[in-house]
C-alpha cells in the first residue's frame, strides 16, 4: 500500500524510513556507504544521524552518476517535501522527455537506496545536509544555474517596495510582505499569467532575461538602471539582493526554461564506441608478445640491480639521474621506466635494503618469482598493477609543496587508481571481441559515471560544494553583468557539460594511463582487451558482433556504435581476484613462445638468439657476452671484458668452450675460441688483495710495466718485494684501475685463493609489497554485514521498544539507560527468569562504554546473570555490578 493510500504509514524521519527497510536493503546501503558502519552504530537512529553528516553525504554524492546527481540537484531546488510529479516536471520539463521519464525511477531508487532521499512518492525529501550542499546560494552556486526563490530573494526588500512591485505587476495589494511575496510567486508559477506578463515586456528586457535564464542568475546594475532593466525590476522579474546586485528569481527562470531544472539532462550513459576491430587471434598474439616483453623487462631491470641498485634519496625514492640511467639501460623513455620500476615495487620484487647506506635491490621473492611458469609470473605482475594505488604517471610532477614527485618516492598514491583501472578494463570487456575503444567515448562514459567536481559543485572550488562569487563586468554601467560562480562564467561549465578540468581531471588522466599501461603489460593488444585480460577481471567471453570487421580501413576508421553492449563485470573480492589471475595465467601460457636451448654463433664474435632462451642458458650467456640489440632475435657480443666477467664468476676456459659447443647450432668460430683462450691465459696472472691493497705477480717484468705506466699514478703503487706492489686504494678500485690499463687481474682472499664474483649475490631482507591506500573504509563482507545489521536492529529494538519501569524505579527518558537500585535490579532479573520475560537493561563495559541491551535472563547466580542477548544474538554472561538498571518491555 502506498503512502497516498495510507498517510499514517508515511515515515516522519530518515530513521523511521530505515526501520521500514528489510535486511537486504540495509545491507545494500551499508555496502555502498561503508563509512556508516565504522564503527557499527548502536541503533537505526544513530545510523540515520551518521548518514546525514556532511562528510558522509559528500562521499555519497561523489559516487553518483551524472543523471542521478542531476536528480538530487533538482530535488534540492524543489519544494520540501516534493511529489514525484514535481520532480519529473523539473527533470523532463513541461513538454516531457520519454528518456527522462524512463530513467527517473531508477535514479530516484538509487538515491533512496543510499539514504539520500526518503519518503514516498507523494512526500520526497532530500536529506537536509544534501539539500544544503546542492541548493543554490550566492556562496554555493548550483550547476542548475538557478537562483533563490522569490520568498528568499525578497526577504530583504522593504514592505513599501514590495507593494509597489505588486501594483506594477497587476496584483492586488496585501497587508504584509509575506503574503505579497507569496502572491508574486503565484504569478510566476502560473503559466498563463506569466505568459501574459512577458508578452508586455520590451524586446530588450526579454534579451536580459535570456542572458540570465540558464545562469549565472546574478547581475550588476547601476544606481540608475536602464529602462529595460527598470521594467524588469518594477515587476519583480529581477529582485535586488545587495546594493548594485540583482538576481533572477527561481520561479521566473523555471517558467522561462519550460520547467526544466537543467539545460541538458543525460538519462542514458553514453556508449563506448569501437574505433577499430581486429581478429581476436591477432589481439591475443599481440598481447602475449607484450606480456613476454613485460616479463623480460622486469627481469632485466632487477638483473641490473643484482649487486645493489641506486641509492635511496633522503626524502625517499629514486633520483632523477638514476631514473635516467635506468631508462637508458632498459632502452625506454623515462616515464615508461618509472612504470616498470613501480610495477616491480608493487609486486614485491623490489625494495630498499634498509641499511645505513640505503639502496634498492631485488627481494628474496624475486628469486621465487623467476622460477615460476611464465603465465603465473605475468599474473602476479598484472594483479599487483590492478590493485596498486601508486600512480607512475605522476612521476616528475610537483606536489602541493612544489616538490618533485619521484619514482618509488612518497606522494604517488591515488586511492581512485584501482577503481578506475578496473572500470576501464570492464568497459573494454563490454565491447565485441577484438574491438578497440574510441578513447573519447570511453572518457565521456567515465565522466558520466563519476562527474568531475565542477559538475557536482558548480565550479572548481578547493573545498566540496563551496565557491565564492566574484564580479565580472559584461555590460559595464549600462545594465546587467554576469557574475562568476554560475554556469556560463569562465571556468564554470554550463549545465550538462563534461566539466572543468579536462586534461587536469584525475580520473580522465588515470583512464589514459590505464590504457597505455594495459598495452605495455599485455592486458590489451592493439587497444582491444585480450582473452587473458578478460579472465583477469572475471569478465565473461566477449560477444561476436555481426558488423565487426576483421581489420579497419585506417587509423581513423570507426565501427558502428554498439548500443547493446555486454554488461560490465563487477569488482572482484581478493579471493575471486586470485582465482581470476590464475585462470588468466593459464590462458596466457600457450600463447607465449617456448624457450630455446640454443644460439647461433657467428664469426664476428656475436651470438644470435632467435627467440627466448631457457633460463640457465640466458643467465650464462648474459655473463659471457653483452647484449647488443633486442627484438624478435637478441644479439649478444663477446668482448674481452665479457669473457673476463665469466672467468671472474668461476668458469674456466674449458668450461666456456664446452658451454658454447653444447648450445650452438653452428660450430664455434675460431676468433671466439682464440678470444677465450687469450683472456684466460692472462686471467689471474696478477693477484690483488688488501694491504690497504696489493698486487702480486710471479713475473716482476709485469710489475715493472705497471709502475712505469702513467695511468697508475692515481693508484699510489709502491714495490714491497720483487713480486709484490702495495697500493693506497682499496682492492675494488685497484681492480678497476688495472683493468682500465688493459690487464686482467683477479681478486684473492686473505688465504690467497681466487675470489669468485657472483652477480646475483645481493638481496634485501624479506619485504612485503606496499599496501594500497584505500579510498575510505573497505567494503564489508557478507559476514560483517549480517552481524552489523543484527546488532543495529537489536539495539534499535532496545531503544524503541515500549518499556514498563520496575516498581520503585525512577522514570527513564527516551535514550537514557534504565536506573534501578542493586536490589531492584536483582529482583527484576530473578523474576524474569521465573516468567521467561525479556528485559531492557543498561550495561557499562570494562572500558566505561555504556549501551542498552535486550536480554532474556536464563539464570542468576554468583553475582552474574546468564541471558540470551538479542543485541548480539547469542548467550552471554554479565556481572551484576555493571548493570545500571532493568525495565520490562511493554506489549
Amino acid at each position: 500500500m502506498s503512502t497516498e493510500e495510507n498517510p499514517a504509514a508515511a515515515p516522519r524521519s530518515l530513521a523511521e524510513a530505515l526501520r521500514g527497510r528489510d535486511d537486504v536493503s540495509l545491507a545494500a546501503l551499508l555496502r555502498s556507504r561503508p563509512d556508516l558502519i565504522t564503527p557499527v552504530p548502536t541503533d537505526l537512529t544513530q545510523l540515520a544521524t551518521r548518514a546525514g553528516t556532511r562528510a558522509s553525504v559528500v562521499r555519497a554524492l561523489e559516487r553518483l552518476d551524472r543523471f542521478t546527481l542531476q536528480t538530487a540537484q533538482a530535488l534540492a531546488i524543489a519544494p520540501d517535501p516534493a511529489t514525484y510529479a514535481e520532480l519529473l516536471g523539473l527533470m523532463a520539463g513541461d513538454d516531457g522527455d520519454p528518456a527522462v521519464s524512463a530513467a527517473l525511477p531508477h535514479a530516484l531508487g538509487t538515491l533512496r537506496a543510499q539514504a539520500l532521499v526518503w519518503g514516498g512518492d507523494d512526500r520526497l525529501r532530500l536529506v537536509r545536509t544534501a539539500r544544503e550542499l546542492l541548493a543554490p546560494s550566492p556562496q554555493h552556486p548550483s550547476p542548475t544555474g538557478l537562483g533563490p526563490t522569490v520568498r528568499e530573494a525578497g526577504a530583504g526588500i522593504s514592505p513599501g517596495r514590495v507593494q509597489e512591485i505588486l501594483a506594477t505587476a497587476g496584483l492586488p495589494s496585501t497587508h504584509d510582505s509575506v503574503s505579497a511575496l507569496n502572491a508574486l510567486a503565484g504569478l510566476f508559477d502560473d503559466p498563463e499569467r506569466m505568459s501574459a506578463l512577458l508578452d508586455q515586456a520590451p524586446s530588450e528586457s526579454v534579451e536580459v532575461l535570456e542572458r540570465l535564464v540558464w545562469g549565472p542568475p546574478y547581475g550588476q546594475v547601476t544606481a540608475d538602471p536602464a529602462p529595460r532593466l527598470r521594467w524588469l525590476l518594477d515587476r519583480g522579474l529581477l529582485l535586488p539582493t545587495a546594493p548594485g546586485t540583482v538576481v533572477l528569481p527561481r520561479e521566473v527562470a523555471l517558467r522561462l526554461r519550460a520547467g526544466r531544472a537543467h539545460r541538458t539532462t543525460e538519462p542514458v550513459p553514453p556508449p563506448v564506441e569501437s574505433a577499430a576491430a581486429h581478429r581476436p587471434q591477432l589481439v591475443d598474439a599481440t598481447a602475449a608478445g607484450q606480456a613476454y616483453t613485460a616479463l623480460a623487462t622486469v627481469e632485466e631491470l632487477l638483473k641490473d640491480w643484482h649487486e645493489g641498485g641506486p641509492a635511496v634519496l633522503r626524502a625517499g625514492g629514486l633520483s632523477v639521474r638514476d631514473l635516467k640511467r635506468t631508462a637508458v639501460a632498459l632502452d625506454v623513455p623515462e616515464p615508461v621506466a618509472a612504470f616498470w620500476v613501480e610495477l616491480a615495487y608493487a609486486a614485491g620484487l623490489l625494495a630498499s635494503d634498509g641499511e645505513a647506506d640505503e639502496r634498492y635491490a631485488a627481494t628474496p621473492a624475486y628469486d621465487e618469482w623467476r622460477e615460476g611458469p611464465a603465465g603465473e609470473r605475468w599474473a602476479r605482475l598484472a594483479t599487483a598493477w590492478l590493485a596498486a594505488t601508486r600512480t607512475p604517471g605522476l612521476v616528475g610532477e610537483r606536489d602541493a609543496k612544489d616538490r618533485t614527485l619521484s619514482a618509488l618516492g612518497p606522494g604517488l598514491d591515488r586511492s581512485a587508481a584501482p577503481e578506475v583501472r578496473h572500470r576501464v578494463l570492464a568497459l573494454l570487456a563490454g565491447l565485441p571481441e577484438g574491438a578497440a575503444p574510441d578513447s573519447g567515448s570511453l572518457l565521456a562514459r567515465l565522466r558520466w559515471e563519476r562527474p568531475p567536481r565542477a559538475d557536482r559543485t558548480g565550479g572548481g572550488a578547493p573545498s566540496p560544494y563551496a565557491r565564492r562569487t566574484t564580479a565580472q563586468p559584461a555590460e559595464g554601467t549600462r545594465g546587467v553583468a554576469a557574475r562568476a560562480g554560475g554556469p556560463g562564467a569562465p571556468g564554470y561549465p554550463t549545465d550538462g557539460a563534461s566539466g572543468a578540468g579536462g586534461e587536469d581531471d584525475l580520473r580522465s588522466r588515470l583512464a589514459r594511463w590505464t590504457l597505455a599501461e594495459a598495452e605495455m603489460l599485455g592486458v590489451t593488444g592493439r587497444g582491444a582487451l585480450s582473452s587473458h585480460g578478460r579472465a583477469l577481471i572475471g569478465a565473461p567471453p566477449a560477444p561476436r558482433h555481426a558488423d565487426t570487421r576483421t581489420e579497419p580501413a585506417g587509423p581513423g576508421d570507426k565501427l558502428p556504435v554498439h548500443h547493446r553492449q555486454t554488461p560490465v563485470p563487477p569488482a572482484l573480492s581478493p579471493a575471486e581476484q586470485a582465482t581470476a589471475a590464475a585462470a588468466a595465467g593459464r590462458l596466457l601460457d600457450p600463447l607465449l613462445p617456448e624457450p630455446l636451448d640454443h644460439v647461433l654463433l657467428q664469426a664476428d664474435l656475436t651470438a644470435v638468439a632467435p627467440g627466448p632462451l631457457e633460463r640457465p642458458l640466458a643467465d650464462m650467456l648474459g655473463v659471457l657476452a653483452d647484449v647488443e640489440s633486442k627484438g624478435g632475435a637478441t644479439v649478444y657480443r663477446f668482448t674481452p671484458a665479457s669473457v673476463r666477467r665469466a672467468l671472474d664468476a668461476g668458469q674456466s676456459a674449458a668450461d666456456l668452450h664446452a658451454f658454447l659447443t653444447a648450445h650452438s647450432r653452428t660450430p664455434v668460430p675460431q676468433p671466439l675460441a682464440y678470444l677465450i683462450d687469450d683472456v684466460a691465459r692472462r686471467h689471474g696472472h696478477l693477484r690483488v688483495g688488501a694491504a690497504s691493497s696489493y698486487v702480486r705477480c710471479d713475473d716482476d717484468a709485469v710489475l715493472n710495466e705497471i709502475l712505469a705506466d702513467k695511468r697508475a699514478a692515481g693508484l699510489g703503487l709502491r714495490r714491497l718485494a720483487p713480486t709484490v706492489l702495495a697500493a693506497r686504494t682499496d682492492p675494488a678500485a685497484l681492480l678497476e684501475g688495472l683493468r682500465a690499463m688493459g690487464f686482467a687481474p683477479a681478486a684473492e682472499s686473505a688465504e690467497g685463493d681466487v675470489l669468485i664474483a657472483r652477480a646475483d649475490a645481493y638481496r634485501t631482507p624479506p619485504r612485503t609489497p606496499p599496501e594500497p591506500v584505500p579510498d575510505g573504509p573497505p567494503v564489508p563482507d557478507d559476514t560483517l554485514l549480517a552481524a552489523a545489521i543484527r546488532a543495529v536492529r537489536a539495539g534499535d529494538l532496545a531503544s524503541t521498544a515500549p518499556r514498563r519501569p520496575v516498581a520503585g524505579a525512577a522514570d527513564t527518558a527516551p535514550g537514557e539507560l534504565p536506573r534501578t537500585t542493586a536490589a531492584e535490579t536483582l529482583a527484576g532479573l530473578q523474576a524474569a527468569v521465573l516468567t521467561n520475560d525479556t528485559l531492557w537493561i543498561g550495561y557499562v563495559n570494562a572500558e566505561g562504554g555504556a549501551s542498552q541491551r535486550v536480554i532474556a535472563p536464563i539464570r542468576v547466580e554468583g553475582g552474574f546473570v546468564t541471558a540470551y542477548d538479542h543485541t548480539a544474538d547469542e548467550v552471554r554472561t554479565y556481572p551484576l555490578h555493571r548493570i545500571t538498571g532493568v525495565a520490562e518491555l511493554g506489549e
